[in-house]
């Protein structure tokens, strides 16, 4: 099966993803308790979800018994610049790096299916692929078989692969032997702790979700706390401040997929444009993306709190015409938003 590895390998560059490992499903004995412990301490915040199936987090072999080997796969999605510089354009919306075009898991999961086709082809056995949409322990996995480690800012990252890339895996019932596993290169750098701007972590290596400002604008339904709303900034969907600032980006690999290439009219969207989605401008907008999946309401609402940071009184107009939105949480927004832009005149 050494040969057959070498071959699946060499098959998943030519694929397209930049890299490749094997490990065994056991291969994370000590992912249960950490992941416990993350959930006993409401890290989690709103994600319910995660809460279900957790025996299947825990163990792979719980999710589909026959699994013998789990392939772990890389796909980059390097941005052309530096997505801090952004944060300073005021009157533009940051959307998070991975999220400005097309939707990533579609993507990758043609690419995982191509490549398990070509394993039954050439070896036989059974398999499934998952792309972040099943409970799959991904970035433990990750570094389980090699890919990289978990950093301090709780995401896997590479010497030769920077931090901006994707997981996937294929679970299969062929004995594939395993790779070293990863051990941690952050040394004593803790850049992506001092970064980030809502202080969600709590420790090296540990993630407070509720604070964390991906989780806030994506996965968060109601009103952000107040005290949190300055610190968003112009951020209006995920966060990358963390992954930005890694000094290990230096070895990042360009992207492969144009797809994973900014939308020139997502890169840097005006907030004045935003503020005049509809559901359906939305839906059309957002067509293919991540993003739809929040819905317009959502949206719009941390559109509004980057209007409120944004010292910019020509949108006062704009945002006074959400104050009546059918939505309370869009109208409780364009209110603080307006509250924030008088303050500022003063």
């Amino acid at each position: 099966m050494d040969e057959f590895k070498y071959k699946l390998i060499e098959r998943a560059r030519e694929e397209g993803f930049v890299a490749a490992g094997v490990c065994s499903p056991d291969a994370v004995p000590d992912f249960a308790q950490r992941f416990a412990v993350f959930l006993r301490s409401g890290y989690h915040g709103e994600m319910n979800w995660l809460e279900r199936r957790v025996e299947w987090r825990s163990d792979p072999k719980t999710l589909w018994r026959e699994v013998r080997s789990i392939v772990m796969l890389a796909e980059s999605y390097t941005p052309a610049s530096n997505p801090l510089r952004k944060l300073n354009w005021r009157d533009r919306g940051v959307i998070s790096v991975y999220a400005q075009n097309k939707d990533y898991h579609a993507i990758v999961k043609k690419r995982l299916k191509r490549l398990a086709h070509w394993m039954i082809r050439e070896a036989g056995g059974e398999v499934k692929v998952f792309v972040d949409t099943a409970p799959v322990p991904e970035k433990a996995l990750g570094q389980a078989a090699g890919l990289g480690w978990q950093g301090k800012h709780t995401n896997l990252l590479s010497r030769s692969l920077g931090n901006w890339f994707f997981l996937g895996s294929i679970f299969s019932t062929l004995e594939l032997s395993s790779n070293l596993p990863e051990i941690s290169h952050c040394g004593s750098c803790k850049a992506c702790l001092d970064i980030c701007p809502t202080k969600a972590f709590i420790a090296p290596y540990q993630l407070d979700a509720r604070r964390c400002i991906s989780y806030l604008t994506i996965e968060h339904r109601g009103p952000v706390e107040k005290k949190l709303r300055p610190l968003l900034g112009n951020r209006i969907y995920g966060c990358d401040d963390c992954l930005a600032v890694c000094p290990w980006n230096k070895f990042a690999v360009k992207a492969r997929d144009v797809r994973f290439s900014a939308r020139s009219d997502l890169e840097a969207p005006r907030l004045a444009d935003l503020l005049k989605l509809t559901d359906s401008s939305f839906r059309e907008m957002f067509s293919g993306s991540p993003i739809k999946r929040i819905g317009r309401d959502r949206f719009v609402r941390n559109v509004l709190y980057a209007v409120g940071n944004s010292a910019k009184s020509d949108l006062s107009l704009s945002v006074k015409v959400l104050i009546e939105d059918s939505n309370p949480v869009v109208a409780e927004a364009a209110n603080w938003a307006l509250e924030q832009l008088k303050a500022r005149e003063k």
